[in-house]
C-alpha cells in the first residue's frame, strides 16, 4: 500500500500527479517483490490554501483506488477501517500540506513514512526516508538524522518535459489567462482579464487567449462572474455573448466576448501542455505562479487592489491587510511599502530567485495598463526569451520524479521484506 498525503491544486497538479503516473508505470503495472496486491491511495488533508474541489480534479485523473477528502481527515485517523481496509505493510508519503498530517497517518497506521521535502524538513526523527529537493535542504537536517535524506531535486523541474504537446496550438501569438482558482479572486479576474483580451485583441488581432478552467469552478461559473450577480463586473467594459460548446473542428469550448474575441476555454486540468504553447501568461498571485514559471513560461502577475472588500478573503499579505478596518483603505500603498522596506515579492519566482524576474503590477490598475504592457512584451521576442531562460534558471534539471519514484520503491520494498 502506498498512501499520497497532499492538500491544495498546486500540489496536487505538479507533485501528486506526475509521481502517482510515474508510480503506475513503473510499479503497479508489475508485481514488487512478489506482491502484487499494491495499491495507490490519495488522503486529502487540512489546509487553509485548499478549496475542498481537490478531490474532484484527482479523481478524473484514475490513479487512485480510493481517494480520502480532507473533511474526513480526523475521522480517518480514529477509526481507519470506516474507510476500507488498510494492508499491514505500507509508506506514507508527503506531497503537500503540513508534514505533521503524514507523521500522525503513517503512525496510525503503523506505515513507513517518506516526505518529500521542499524547503525544510520539520520531522526527520519521525521519518524513515528524506526526499529533499536540494543540497540546502539536506543540510539543515540535524547531524543524527542526514543518512536518511536523498537529495532527489526539484519536482517541478519536470513540468516543462512532461507537457506532452499533443495537440499543437493554433498559430498566433497566445496570451493565457489565470483569473485565479477562488471566488474571491475570480470575481475580479474573470471581467478584469476579458477586458485586457479585448484591448489586445484591438491593438493585436493575431493574439489568441487561452484561459484554464481550474476544477475549483466550471464554465457556467465563469459566465456568473459576468452576470449581474457580480457587482465588480459592473465596473469593467467587457461581457460575454455566447460560449461555443466544443466541436469536431473545436476541442476546446470557445468563450466570446461582447467585442468578438475568442477565449478558448481548457477544461483539461491541469493544461500544462497547452500553457506550454503559450507566449505569455496573464495571472494573479498564487501557487499557479510556481507553475509557470516551471514551465519557463514568461508572467505577468496582477494584483488589483481597487476592490477592497472582496480582497479581503485572499490569501497571505494582502488578505490580512484587507480585512484591517482603517488599513485596507490604504492597501495598495501599503503592499507597495511593505516590498520596499522588505524587498519581498508576491509572485514565487520572484521570491525564489530574491529579485525581479517576473514583473509584479499592484496597485489600482487598469486592465488598459495591462493590455499595453502585454503587447510591449509580445512585440520583443528578445525579452520573452530571456525572462523564459531566467524561469528555467530558477529550476533544477528534469529527472526528479524519477528519482523520488525510486525512492518511493526502496522505501515500499523494505517496509514488504521487514518483518
Amino acid at each position: 500500500m502506498v498512501v499520497f498525503i497532499s492538500n491544495g491544486p498546486g500540489e496536487l497538479a505538479t507533485w501528486v500527479r506526475p509521481l502517482a503516473e510515474k508510480l503506475h508505470t513503473k510499479v503497479f503495472m508489475r508485481p514488487i517483490d512478489g506482491n502484487s496486491a499494491i495499491s495507490l491511495r490519495l488522503v486529502l488533508v487540512p489546509c487553509p490554501n485548499s478549496t475542498g474541489q481537490e478531490i474532484y480534479a484527482a479523481k478524473k485523473w484514475g490513479y487512485f483506488d480510493k481517494i480520502i477528502s480532507a473533511n474526513k481527515f480526523w475521522k480517518l485517523l480514529i477509526r481507519p477501517k470506516k474507510y476500507g481496509s488498510w494492508p499491514s505493510k505500507g509508506i506514507v508519503v508527503f506531497l503537500g500540506g503540513d508534514q505533521f498530517w503524514s507523521v500522525l497517518l503513517s503512525a496510525r497506521l503503523g506505515y513507513k513514512h517518506l516526505t518529500y521535502a521542499e524547503w525544510v524538513a520539520r520531522w526527520p526523527q519521525w521519518n524513515d526516508k528524506i526526499a529533499a529537493m536540494s543540497e540546502k535542504v539536506r543540510e539543515r537536517i540535524p547531524n543524527p538524522y542526514k543518512s536518511r535524506c536523498t537529495v532527489v531535486g526539484d519536482l517541478m523541474a519536470d513540468l516543462s518535459s512532461l507537457a506532452k504537446k499533443e495537440a499543437p496550438l493554433p498559430k498566433g501569438k497566445w496570451v493565457a489567462l489565470l483569473p485565479g482558482s477562488k471566488k474571491t479572486k475570480l470575481c475580479i479576474g474573470v471581467p478584469f482579464f476579458l477586458e485586457v483580451a479585448d484591448h489586445l485583441t484591438k491593438r493585436l488581432p493575431e493574439c489568441k487567449f487561452l484561459l484554464p478552467i481550474a476544477p475549483t469552478t466550471s464554465i457556467n461559473e465563469i459566465k456568473e462572474y459576468m452576470s449581474s450577480r457580480n457587482r465588480i463586473a459592473e465596473k469593467y467594459n467587457a461581457s460575454i455573448r455566447e460560449i461555443i460548446p466544443a466541436q469536431n473542428n473545436n476541442p476546446c469550448p470557445i468563450l466570446i466576448t461582447g467585442e468578438g474575441t475568442e477565449i478558448h476555454l481548457h477544461e483539461n486540468y491541469p493544461a500544462h501542455d497547452s500553457l506550454s504553447q503559450c507566449n505569455i501568461a496573464l495571472t494573479t498571485v498564487g501557487a499557479n505562479t510556481a507553475e509557470l514559471g516551471a514551465l519557463g513560461l514568461p508572467m505577468i502577475v496582477i494584483v488589483p487592489t481597487q476592490h477592497l472588500s472582496v480582497m479581503e478573503a485572499w490569501d497571505g499579505f494582502i488578505g490580512l491587510i484587507g480585512r484591517l478596518p482603517i488599513l485596507k483603505r490604504c492597501i495598495g500603498l501599503l503592499i507597495s511599502l511593505w516590498r520596499m522596506r522588505h524587498r519581498e515579492f508576491l509572485a514565487w519566482p520572484n521570491i525564489s530567485a530574491g529579485r525581479m524576474i517576473v514583473p509584479e503590477k499592484v496597485g489600482k490598475i487598469k486592465p488598459l495598463e495591462i493590455a499595453n504592457e502585454t503587447l510591449d512584451w509580445l512585440n520583443y521576442p528578445e525579452r520573452l526569451k530571456g525572462q523564459k531562460e531566467d524561469l528555467q534558471s530558477l529550476r533544477g534539471k528534469p529527472g526528479a520524479i524519477e528519482a523520488m519514484s525510486t525512492e518511493v520503491i526502496k522505501l515500499l520494498s523494505k517496509s514488504l521484506l521487514d518483518d
